[in-house]
């Protein structure tokens, strides 16, 4: 079994299926480390990657599995941008390189296999076996991130001066009455209904949102 079916055989299993977009993240994954020459992820070379990835969708899980990064090793970062794209930033040399799934890909899968009516069955093909350069737009980027976002980076936890959480990494935001938190900030994604276990795993009691 050469390397690409075993990803692609990884990627199965951890992902539930194999897609389109699966074969997409383990190709441009393994094209992004032989650019970088980044040998080996999971091995000598794993704490060299940090990757950016734009979409959450099935190409990100794949690229989580063959680069080894990991939200919980903060190695890996999410941009929401809505793009099959990804950036592989080699700590080691600071060289970093950006790809994009191009759309003509789909294109070609259809001329490749036009006996197949199913798109998802055409892509599927052809994206296993298409030239690096028909599937990916390749861009050199420079990166930079702050040190607290970096793997590895210790320091003191802030209080959130109206909820009381901690907050680590410097997310806090700093206004008037102290240091918050970023929902307390006005950015909360939830509401708090209660405090405390309820039945069905909800709270009991009065509801309030979580707002500055």
């Amino acid at each position: 079994m050469n390397r690409l079916d075993q990803y692609l055989e990884w990627a199965e299993q951890v992902h539930g299926h194999l897609c389109p977009g699966q074969i997409l993240g383990v190709r441009m994954a393994l094209y992004a480390l032989e650019l970088l020459g980044i040998e080996a992820p999971h091995g000598k070379d794993r704490k060299r990657l940090i990757t950016f990835v734009e979409i959450d969708r099935c190409l990100s899980d794949a690229i989580m599995l063959v680069t080894g990064c990991r939200l919980g090793k903060r190695a890996l970062k999410f941009r929401d941008f809505g793009k099959p794209a990804a950036t592989f930033w080699d700590l080691q040399t600071g060289r970093a390189v950006r790809l994009l799934a191009l759309e003509s890909a789909k294109d070609r899968a259809r001329e490749l296999y036009p006996d197949i009516c199913d798109p998802r069955q055409q892509q599927s093909l052809a994206y296993r076996h298409l030239p690096n350069q028909e599937l990916f737009q390749v861009q050199w980027v420079r990166v930079q991130l702050p040190a607290e976002d970096l793997p590895g980076y210790r320091g003191a936890k802030v209080i959130c001066a109206r909820c009381g959480e901690p907050i680590s990494f410097r997310r806090e935001v700093w206004v008037q009455d102290g240091p918050v938190c970023r929902a307390c900030a006005g950015e909360a994604y939830y509401q708090v209904e209660a405090i405390g276990d309820g039945p069905q795993g909800h709270a009991s009691g009065p509801s309030e949102d979580h707002q500055p």
